[in-house]
């Protein structure tokens, strides 16, 4: 049988140098390309073991990214090239975790030339505080531009999705001049503005219906910030400051470890600024969040809390079970999202997802991208704890 030798090198480039020998001795013309040299280069500094910069003189895979600031922006460059920009994130991510590019994150040169994505934002979330005033400007626009791609993501389909639920209607009342949704039309049709005419053409004016007129739900979203939690406290805020934007909703949001920290007034309008206002880390009373958020529930019937946390409690556990059975009893609907992330399966409490379930809580994990319709369901009154553990994946 033939041997695929293109093949044999792309099996090269994952095993690495140390494979050269073999994989030669199984077929001739393994010589990788220079294309395909730097690719392994790129690989080989994250991956490979050595430090020994002099083995990479030699030919060997050597050594890590070093402390030069040039150096980490042609690996940077590197790995865009030549591999996919799902690659690209794993890549990145690898590197602030094994190779200590968290440091590196500190110089705005550096983080400029970074892929944005979820998992820097998190990596930036957890800095906090370390981030010197240098870099902090361009850290806030890296989190600005992942914050513009989930929100163009995700906005326009949860709003239709309160709405749908809310206003059953099929159709929007009559529009009028009293019910313009100015904020939603300025910002909808701010490409439309005509410098000679200083002033903005819309091509589409937005209404609200009756209902959006009104706070006619309660929405709480109550965010675990422990360190394992980074993914879902940044998709959890960015759909926080989209349930704020909506007039239909009277929204909530809150972040806890072993304190609670009120976000509402932050959410609003600016996301970036909430996120800067996490503090990633630290133990984990989700007990004393729900009692916190409790005094926000005005009618239980029209209230939805959204807890997002991985049920790990460093709490009361038992009173926590009482005080989310009591809120299940006064008619308010109760979501708990182990992880509300786009990868990887969560890791969780399954003994309290099971009791919580019990008493009529669904717990599960929620990709971004389905939470419209789960926000939608859950208001409508159709999710159950049947759902637990394996629904919105």
């Amino acid at each position: 049988m033939a041997i695929d030798v293109e093949q044999v090198k792309r099996w090269r480039l994952i095993l690495g140098a140390s494979s050269q020998e073999k994989l030669g001795s199984c077929c001739t013309g393994l010589e990788l390309s220079a294309e395909q040299l730097e690719m392994d280069q790129a690989l080989a500094a994250i991956y490979d073991e050595t430090e020994d910069a002099s083995d990479n003189q030699r030919g060997k895979r050597g050594a890590g990214l070093g402390g030069s600031a040039p150096r980490l922006a042609k690996w940077l460059g590197d790995i865009r090239t030549y591999f996919k920009e799902d690659v690209v994130c794993i890549i990145q991510q690898d590197a602030i975790e094994k190779k200590g590019l968290k440091q590196l994150l500190f110089e705005p040169e550096t983080l400029k030339t970074i892929q944005p994505n979820v998992q820097l934002v998190g990596t930036l979330m957890s800095l906090g505080g370390q981030i010197p005033e240098r870099t902090k400007e361009t850290a806030r626009m890296v989190v600005q531009s992942v914050v513009d791609q989930i929100k163009l993501q995700l906005e326009q389909q949860i709003r239709q999705a309160v709405m749908g639920a809310i206003n059953r209607r099929q159709h929007t009342p009559l529009p009028n001049a009293n019910s313009i949704d100015w904020k939603w039309t300025i910002g909808r049709n701010l490409k439309n503005y005509q410098p000679k005419l200083e002033t903005i053409v819309p091509e589409r004016v937005y209404f609200y219906s009756r209902a959006e007129r009104t706070n006619s739900w309660t929405v709480i979203v109550d965010m675990d910030q422990s360190g394992s939690m980074a993914d879902s406290v940044v998709y959890g805020a960015i759909m926080g400051s989209i349930f704020a934007s909506l007039p239909a909703l009277k929204t909530h949001v809150i972040a806890f470890d072993t304190e609670v920290v009120d976000l509402t007034e932050k959410c609003g309008d600016d996301p970036v600024n909430m996120l800067f206002g996490v503090q990633l880390g630290g133990g984990t009373d989700i007990n004393k969040s729900v009692a916190y958020c409790q005094k926000f529930i005005e009618d239980p019937t029209k209230t939805l809390f959204i807890m997002i946390t991985d049920l790990f409690e460093g709490g009361n556990q038992t009173q926590l079970v009482r005080r989310l059975e009591e809120m299940v009893g006064n008619g308010v609907k109760c979501i708990c999202l182990l992880a509300l992330a786009d990868h990887g399966k969560p890791m969780f409490d399954e003994t309290l997802a099971k009791k919580l379930a019990s008493i009529g809580i669904p717990c599960f994990a929620c990709n971004p991208s389905r939470m419209p319709e789960l926000l939608e369901r859950a208001l409508r009154g159709q999710l159950d704890s049947s759902m637990s553990t394996t629904a919105f994946q």
